[in-house]
């Protein structure tokens, strides 16, 4: 394992994790420039021991280590650390393994060969939405489901609905408009940024992921449930239903 120097505790703190030199280096680099405190580590067990060691804000995490799978140090740190910011960087463009990322708790994706000014447009994006307290509302009620916006908290018959932030996000932004066909671009821009820089795949994946979580969780009530309908509108975006769909 390399690491650089202990960063500055008055800037905010990235785990590079890489073991690339190449790339390593380049990341390090780069986010010292911009006033970021990065440190580095080549393999998956140093930066589990770093991340115990000392609290870091974002997480930079390549999939292909050396030592153990990159999903694994997700899975791990997003147990001990449920507001890290995680960022994995991969190789693999399959969907497969990026929905794997996504369910192991990462926030986003970057495919390699990326950039630096697209990494630090997505840290920028992500970190500035984490900083922005979300207004006082009144939970939603969605059939059986109910989400809690100040809150940032969905139920089903008041058992909680694990979802990842932006999971989250996203059904919040249609629970505000409930019944409203909304377009793939305001998603973009309201759950990530108005800057979203590449492909909109993230949002297909984020809504399979969280269709996925609410259909599970219902699945594993023992009461009748009535989850709200989410429709694909091809070409345009999404609808959440007005009028829930009843699950078995």
């Amino acid at each position: 394992m390399r690491m650089s120097a202990a960063p500055d505790r008055s800037r905010l703190r990235v785990l590079v994790v890489e073991d690339d030199e190449t790339i390593g280096r380049h990341l390090e680099t780069g986010l010292r420039g911009h006033d970021y405190a990065p440190t580095w580590c080549r393999t998956g067990a140093g930066a589990l021991a770093e991340a115990a060691r000392a609290p870091y804000d974002v997480l930079l995490l390549d999939l292909g280590l050396p030592d153990m799978d990159g999903l694994d140090v997700a899975r791990q740190l997003r147990a001990r650390l449920p507001d890290l910011l995680i960022v994995v960087l991969t190789a693999r463009t399959d969907d497969i393994d990026i929905i794997a990322g996504l369910d192991v708790g990462a926030d986003d994706y970057l495919v390699k060969p990326f950039s630096l000014t697209v990494l630090l447009a997505r840290l920028r994006a992500h970190l500035r939405r984490h900083a922005v307290a979300a207004p006082a509302r009144e939970p939603v009620r969605l059939g059986d489901l109910v989400v809690d916006l100040p809150a940032r908290r969905c139920a089903l018959h008041g058992v909680d609905v694990p979802l990842r932030a932006k999971e989250f996000d996203l059904l919040a932004v249609l629970a505000e408009r409930i019944g409203e066909a909304v377009s793939r671009e305001t998603l973009m821009a309201e759950v990530w940024d108005e800057n979203w820089f590449g492909s909109t795949k993230t949002l297909d994946v984020t809504m399979a992921s969280l269709r996925r979580r609410l259909t599970e969780a219902a699945q594993a009530s023992e009461q009748p449930t009535r989850l709200p309908g989410i429709t694909t509108l091809r070409g345009h975006g999404y609808r959440l239903e007005r009028q829930p769909d009843p699950q078995g």
